[in-house]
């Protein structure tokens, strides 16, 4: 299927445009990005990333790396899940925690701070965007590429690039 490398491109570049997203977030609306926001993040990376990985890679190991932006994708889904499930209970909170100081002491986080530092409240509460939440947003690009990636990886031959 003539499909595979495109379809591949477009979810790496979703997931850089929606990193963009958070930075424009982050500085220009002063969201300040939470641990589960950061993880968020590291989820985009590992997507876009193995997408890019998969292009580049022979056709033989274009499913292996496919299958690893969908495992990274369901990750992120299952992150921005518990992110809403956090939302929805305040009384639980992911703020000022071991969560936070492990993510702020990471290599990445301290080579990009402005990518990868949490120093937010999970449950803050932001106007919404199209009328969704942030974590809701994610959730569902996660679930976009999750599908998308799993039924190359299960259905397309990718080995026929």
């Amino acid at each position: 299927m003539k499909l595979i490398k495109p379809a591949l491109l477009a979810i790496a570049l979703i997931a850089i445009a929606l990193l963009g997203v958070g930075l424009y977030l982050q500085f220009v609306r002063e969201m300040s990005p939470c641990p589960l926001c950061i993880l968020q993040r590291y989820a985009f990376v590992a997507v876009a990333f193995f997408c890019l990985i998969a292009l580049a890679l022979p056709a033989a190991a274009n499913r292996a790396a496919a299958a690893l932006a969908a495992l990274s994708a369901i990750t992120g889904a299952v992150i921005a899940g518990w992110h809403l499930w956090v939302k929805a209970h305040p009384a639980v909170s992911c703020g000022i925690d071991p969560l936070e100081t492990s993510l702020n002491k990471i290599f990445t986080a301290k080579f990009m701070p402005f990518l990868f530092q949490a120093d937010g409240f999970c449950t803050t509460e932001y106007d919404p965007i199209l009328g969704l939440s942030i974590p809701q947003w994610s959730l569902i690009w996660f679930a976009i590429f999750a599908v998308v990636l799993a039924s190359l990886v299960v259905r397309s031959p990718l080995r026929k690039n």
